[in-house]
């Protein structure tokens, strides 16, 4: 296997725009996953402003994460994390989330950052970034955040619950 190179995606990844798309939407057809579909114009926009980590192995996509701000650049969440199936278990997802906590704190340094998700080993590398466990209610209450979460298809459990509960956790960065 060629080495991975992890770096903020550049204008010349567009390229791969079409296939991290593709992955995220498998991905969120899996049964546990909580991931949302993104289309590769959302992917493509997150390229084009700066706002995307992406791994490759060679000329081939491995994983891909990007940033979006909320508020007025009052919270940040590092989202879409994807790694391709036949990169995982390398340690790539760590890498990823690693480079788009230094981008988001670079680009958004006084940003409340957040996430949300369903995976055991997201919740481990975010603790290990110095996220904790928070209620919703600690996040973001930007309706355009939460319409972000209306394709993923534990979007009814969200909606019945008032924005209350969910499967995904919600984690935010310890502040200094």
């Amino acid at each position: 296997m060629q080495k991975i190179i992890t770096k903020i995606a550049e204008n010349k990844d567009l390229v791969y725009a079409e296939k991290i798309s593709l992955k995220i939407t498998e991905a969120s057809q899996i049964k546990g996953t909580g991931i949302a579909k993104r289309s590769v114009e959302y992917i493509s926009d997150k390229i084009r402003q700066g706002k995307a980590v992406i791994s490759l192995s060679g000329n081939e996509p491995a994983g891909f994460c990007y940033i979006e701000t909320w508020e007025h650049e009052k919270f940040i969440a590092n989202s879409g994390l994807i790694v391709f199936p036949e990169f995982r278990k390398l340690g790539l997802a760590k890498e990823i989330k690693q480079k788009a906590f230094e981008l988001s704190r670079l680009k958004f340094p006084k940003a409340k950052m957040f996430g949300l998700t369903t995976s055991l080993a997201v919740m481990k590398i975010n603790s290990d970034l110095g996220y904790r466990p928070v209620t919703f209610s600690e996040l973001t209450d930007d309706d355009n955040f939460w319409a972000g979460c209306q394709t993923c298809e534990y979007y009814d459990i969200l909606v019945r619950t008032k924005r209350e509960h969910c499967l995904c956790n919600g984690m935010i960065y310890n502040e200094l």
